[in-house]
C-alpha cells in the first residue's frame, strides 16, 4: 500500500488526504493546531462569521430609511449620528470561536472516517531519499514524544502566519493581528487598521458597520491596489461614504501604545491614534526550520515552496499545496492544489491547475468577485478582449432591495465572443460570480449567456443583459 504523509491540516493538507484515502493509500496527517488550519480557525471561517454580523447590521443601516423600516433612535450610539441598533461583540467572537471549532471537527470527522491517521504534532522533512524512494518526515508530538514516518509520497501544506512589523508587534490586546481580534470582549471604539490589501480591507467595513469609528492606513494610491479598478473605486466611495477615515499613500513606520490608546508613526511623520490597531500586512509562510531545502525543496527568497502545476516540488516525492507556495492565497486553490498533487503521486488522471478558472471573493460590502482575465491583462495587451460594465443601478432587483452601489463587468474575445473573465461588485457577488466562472471554465459565448433565461427580477438578470450589451455592439460593428 503506498503511504502518504502530509504536513498541515488546511484545506490543501485535508482535501489530498481525503483523494488519496479514497484511491486506496495509507495516510497520515500531521497537524499542529487542528484540522481546517488558520482557514477554519483563525482566517476564513471567523472573519467571514464576523462579516456576517456587519452585513446585517450594514444592510439595515443603509436601507431602511427607503424600505420604510422605523426604529427607535433614543439609545445610545457612538458619533453624532445616533444608532438605534448596535453590536455585543463578546456574543459575536463567542459564536465565530464556536463555529470554527465545530468546522475543526467536523473535518476531523469526516478525515478519520476515510481511514486516515491524524497525529498531532509538528512535523520536519528529513534530508535524502532511500533507494526505495520512500521519504523520512520527523514528527515532534504535542505531547512530548517523537517519531518518524516513512513515506512514498510527502505532500507539504503548512499555510502561513501574518507577517509583522518590527516596530509594530501585536501584543493581543490593543496592537492585533487577525488571529487575536477574536479575543475582543468589546467593540473598539477607535480602530486602525493598518494594510488596506483584502484581509485591511475585509475588517475595515465590518468593524465600521459594527459600529468603530474606522481609520485606513494605505500605503498605496488606493484600497485593494491588486484588484479591478472600478471595483476599488466603489468600495472606497463607500467606504468615505459611511464615515472611514481612509489615508491613501501613508505608510506605517511604527505601532506603540500610549496608556489606554495606541499610536501610529507614519513614514512622513504624521501619527493617527486611536484605541486599536489591526495590522493586516500580508502573511508569511511556514516553511521556516522544516528541513525543506536540506530535503532538496527548492524554496523561493519569500519563503515560499516552488511547485509546478500539478503542485510537485523540485524534490521527487515530495509536493506542496495552499498558501506556503505562494500561488493564490484561496483556500479553493489549496484545496485544488492538493487535490491534484494526490491524483498526480497516485496515477489517476489530472488536470494542471488552470488559474483563469478560479474565482475569488472579496467579503466586503459590496462584495467584489472577479474570475478569469482582469482589467490589467486587457488594458497591458495580454489578452485581446472587449469590455461590457453595467451598473447595478438599473437593475429592477437592486432597486427593490435599495442596493446603490455595484456593476457587473465582462471580458469577452472579439469575433467569437468566448467569455474570458468578469468582475461583479454586489451583495452576495460570491454567488453572482458562478455563472460567469461556469462560462470562463467552458469557453462559453456572450450569445449562449444572453439566451440564458434568468429569473425576473433578480440581480443575475445584470449578468444576462451585459451578455446582451455585446451582441448589440458586435451587429453595430457589422454594419
Amino acid at each position: 500500500m503506498t503511504r502518504i504523509v502530509i504536513i498541515g491540516g488546511g484545506p490543501g493538507g485535508y482535501e489530498a488526504a481525503l483523494v488519496a484515502a479514497q484511491l486506496g493509500a495509507e495516510v497520515t496527517v500531521v497537524d499542529r493546531d487542528g484540522l481546517g488550519g488558520a482557514s477554519v480557525l483563525t482566517d476564513c471561517v471567523p472573519s467571514k462569521t464576523l462579516i456576517a454580523t456587519a452585513e446585517v447590521m450594514t444592510s439595515f443601516d443603509s436601507s431602511h430609511e427607503e424600505l420604510g423600516i422605523e426604529i427607535d433612535h433614543d439609545g445610545d450610539g457612538i458619533g453624532d449620528e445616533v444608532r438605534g441598533i448596535g453590536v455585543d461583540l463578546g456574543v459575536v467572537n463567542r459564536r465565530v470561536k464556536r463555529l470554527a471549532l465545530a468546522q475543526s471537527h467536523d473535518i476531523t470527522s469526516s478525515v478519520k472516517r476515510a481511514g486516515v491517521s491524524v497525529l498531532r504534532g509538528r512535523g520536519r522533512l528529513l534530508p535524502g531519499q532511500a533507494p526505495d524512494g520512500t521519504r523520512r518526515v520527523a514528527v515532534e508530538e504535542s505531547g512530548g514524544g517523537r517519531r518518524e514516518l516513512v513515506a512514498d509520497g510527502v505532500l507539504v501544506a503548512t499555510g502561513g502566519h501574518p507577517r509583522e512589523i518590527p516596530d509594530a508587534r501585536p501584543d493581543g490586546e490593543r496592537i492585533l493581528n487577525w488571529t487575536q481580534v477574536y479575543d475582543l470582549a468589546e467593540l473598539p471604539e477607535e480602530l486602525v487598521v493598518v494594510g488596506s490589501g483584502v484581509t485591511g480591507a475585509e475588517f475595515a467595513g465590518a468593524y465600521q458597520a459594527l459600529g468603530s469609528r474606522v481609520t485606513l492606513v494605505s500605503s498605496r494610491e488606493r484600497v485593494l491596489p491588486g484588484e479591478d479598478p472600478d471595483a476599488a473605486a466603489v468600495l472606497e466611495d463607500v467606504f468615505r461614504r459611511r464615515g472611514m477615515n481612509v489615508l491613501s499613500r501613508s505608510r506605517a513606520a511604527s505601532v506603540k501604545r500610549v496608556g489606554d490608546r495606541v499610536e501610529i508613526t507614519l513614514s512622513d511623520g504624521r501619527t493617527v491614534s486611536g484605541t486599536h490597531c489591526l495590522m493586516a500586512v500580508g502573511a508569511v509562510p511556514n516553511t521556516s526550520d522544516m528541513g525543506l531545502e536540506e530535503a532538496g525543496v527548492k524554496v523561493a527568497d519569500s519563503g515560499h515552496v516552488c511547485v509546478d502545476r500539478v503542485s510537485r516540488t523540485s524534490a521527487p516525492g515530495v509536493y506542496a499545496a495552499g498558501d506556503c507556495t505562494g500561488v493564490f492565497a484561496l483556500a479553493s486553490v489549496a484545496a485544488m492544489q492538493g487535490r491534484i498533487a494526490m491524483y498526480h503521486f497516485l496515477g489517476d488522471a489530472v488536470a494542471p491547475l488552470d488559474l483563469k478558472t478560479v474565482s475569488g471573493n472579496i467579503f466586503t460590502d459590496p462584495e467584489i468577485a472577479t474570475v478569469g482575465y482582469s482589467q490589467q491583462d486587457v488594458d497591458e495587451g495580454r489578452i485581446d478582449a472587449r469590455v461590457v460594465k453595467l451598473p447595478l443601478l438599473r437593475n429592477p432587483r437592486a432597486k427593490m432591495q435599495g442596493v446603490r452601489d455595484g456593476f457587473v463587468k465582462l471580458f469577452a474575445r472579439p469575433g467569437t465572443g468566448i467569455v474570458v473573465g468578469g468582475v461583479v461588485v454586489s451583495p452576495r457577488a460570491s454567488e453572482l460570480i458562478h455563472p460567469i466562472a461556469i462560462a470562463v471554465d467552458n469557453s462559453l459565448t456572450v450569445e449562449q449567456i444572453a439566451k440564458t433565461f434568468t429569473v425576473y427580477p433578480s440581480l443575475s438578470g445584470t449578468i444576462a443583459e451585459a451578455a446582451r450589451q455585446f451582441h448589440t455592439r458586435k451587429i453595430a460593428e457589422a454594419q
